[in-house]
């Protein structure tokens, strides 16, 4: 049988979610994208949604004012609250992506291999509800996923709205399908340049991150 709950795959993978950062073949475009997410984030007020272990909390807190991370799983929010951060510059909360309602002002939102996640019918109301939540003109900094065919889990199906799947196995043999999207460059502006302003794309072999200004 085939798990689909995408919250349970993630709280069972929290221990060993980093090992993906480990593999020798991305360190260069790791390293592009952690200096540049340096960049982006300095001096900002950041909200992180869907924050996981908090590799990228650590990126954002080198150079940003502050950042409030936030996770639905309290497995993931226990590893990135015991990593070593600059004093007073992050803060945790278990939190759902989907409910969550700020009680102070950001500057900035990172969304780190999220966008992915959200179903392509989904992803301009997804947009509109961080307007609404955060204000216009917020910068939106997304990082996330390039499929590489020799690297990358294979895709499993595509479905009648275009979103794609994966299986994926953990270490205990259960199997869960995880949607999973990987979109292009165009793809990303056409669906985003009506709602966004200011929208660059850097797009590495192993991933991409996208940079805008919420309308």
């Amino acid at each position: 049988m085939i798990n689909t709950d995408m919250v349970a795959y993630y709280a069972k993978r929290a221990s060993t979610y980093e090992e993906i950062y480990q593999r020798p073949e991305r360190q260069d475009d790791l390293l592009t994208l952690q200096v540049r997410v340096q960049e982006l984030m300095e001096g900002h007020d950041v909200l992180e949604l869907a924050c996981g272990t908090g590799f990228w909390t650590e990126q954002i807190a080198a150079s940003a004012k502050s950042v409030f991370a936030t996770d639905i799983n309290p497995e993931m929010i226990a590893l990135a609250n015991a990593k070593k951060l600059p004093a007073g510059k992050a803060t945790f909360a278990v939190q759902d992506i989907n409910t969550f309602q700020p009680d102070r002002p950001f500057t900035a939102c990172f969304l780190g291999f999220w966008w992915s996640h959200v179903a392509r019918q989904d992803q301009v109301r997804f947009i509109a509800q961080l307007r609404e939540k955060l204000g216009k003109d917020i910068l939106l900094v997304m990082i996330d996923n390039s499929y590489v065919e020799e690297n990358s889990t294979p895709i499993a199906r595509t479905d009648a709205e275009g979103n794609t799947y994966q299986f994926r196995t953990l270490p205990d043999g259960e199997r869960y399908e995880v949607m999973k999207n990987f979109p292009t460059d165009s793809g990303l502006r056409k669906k985003l340049a009506p709602i966004t302003r200011e929208l660059r794309i850097l797009r590495l072999e192993y991933y991409w991150l996208l940079s805008c200004r919420i309308k």
